[in-house]
């Protein structure tokens, strides 16, 4: 079976300028991308003060400079985020989207070599890498990759995105949460300096423990997103994205912080497992 490309040109790029964009982006998002090298990118989240999930992208240092790349289904662009804080910094954030081709291989930690393209690692997926290229060579990259990937459609990136165990904003994560309660944890920096939200995502990793917790679960029994989890014949959850395997279902639930290690049931009678320990 060949391995999965996907077609993302149509993901917002927000490229990020100015003698000031790698310390104002790092005073602002959660993770670290003062480390990164050109060919590098890294998860980020920009959080509200009170800790909250606001957006989620991808942070990509090119041989330019830096790019964001955003799922288009957020309803919050970055770029819209971010703009109130640039003030007196010498930043200038520039939308690229449409300008650009972009590919995900969400199995490949080496990007396929084509001329005029470029790549970084790892990808606004959630793992793989990304290849880009300008536009103009959209059509023709399409037809030269295919030659040796299968192109992913929507249901092929989401049956690999939950058998992955990747957080989807939006659909895992939402503005009511904080990081450690939707699986995006690791889109956090808990060792460098100050940013928007890090008072607050620190107390719970220092201090406490969150309200609830995603779950990565499987099953043999049919199960969908907004199915209620239940444990105990109380509900202490719900299904946030589910998708069908080879022999089985796999899924992830959002459930309440002190059922995290009960059994686990779906309201209709669905036995959930996990599926790492």
């Amino acid at each position: 079976m060949r391995e999965l490309v996907a077609d993302l040109s149509n993901w917002r790029a927000i490229a990020v300028d100015g003698t000031d964009a790698p310390t104002w982006l790092n005073d602002l998002v959660s993770a670290d991308i003062a480390r990164l090298r050109p060919g590098e990118a890294t998860r980020s989240l920009l959080l509200s003060p009170t800790g909250r999930v606001r957006a989620e992208f991808t942070v990509a240092r090119t041989r330019d400079g830096w790019l964001l790349l955003q799922d288009p289904a957020q309803v919050n662009r970055i770029d819209a985020l971010l703009t109130p804080y640039v003030l007196s910094s010498d930043v200038a954030l520039m939308d690229r989207t449409g300008q650009l081709a972009i590919f995900a291989f969400p199995k490949l930690t080496t990007a396929p070599e084509h001329e005029g393209t470029w790549a970084s690692a790892l990808s606004c997926l959630g793992a793989g890498i990304d290849l880009f290229a300008p536009v103009n060579r959209h059509d023709s990259l399409v037809a030269e990759l295919t030659e040796d990937f299968a192109l992913a459609d929507a249901d092929d990136l989401e049956a690999w995105r939950v058998d992955a165990a990747i957080p989807r904003f939006g659909r895992d994560a939402t503005e009511d949460d904080l990081p450690q309660e939707c699986g995006l944890a690791s889109a956090v920096s808990f060792e460098k300096g100050c940013y928007l939200g890090q008072e607050a995502v620190a107390k719970v990793r220092n201090l406490g423990h969150p309200r609830r917790v995603l779950l990565a679960l499987e099953t043999t029994a049919p199960v969908s997103p907004g199915d209620a989890v239940c444990a105990n014949g109380s509900e202490v959850g719900t299904v946030t994205s589910a998708a069908r395997g080879a022999d089985r279902f796999v899924l992830l639930a959002k459930v309440r912080w002190d059922a995290r290690d009960q059994p686990l049931r779906t309201v209709t009678g669905a036995e959930l497992t996990p599926r790492w320990r």
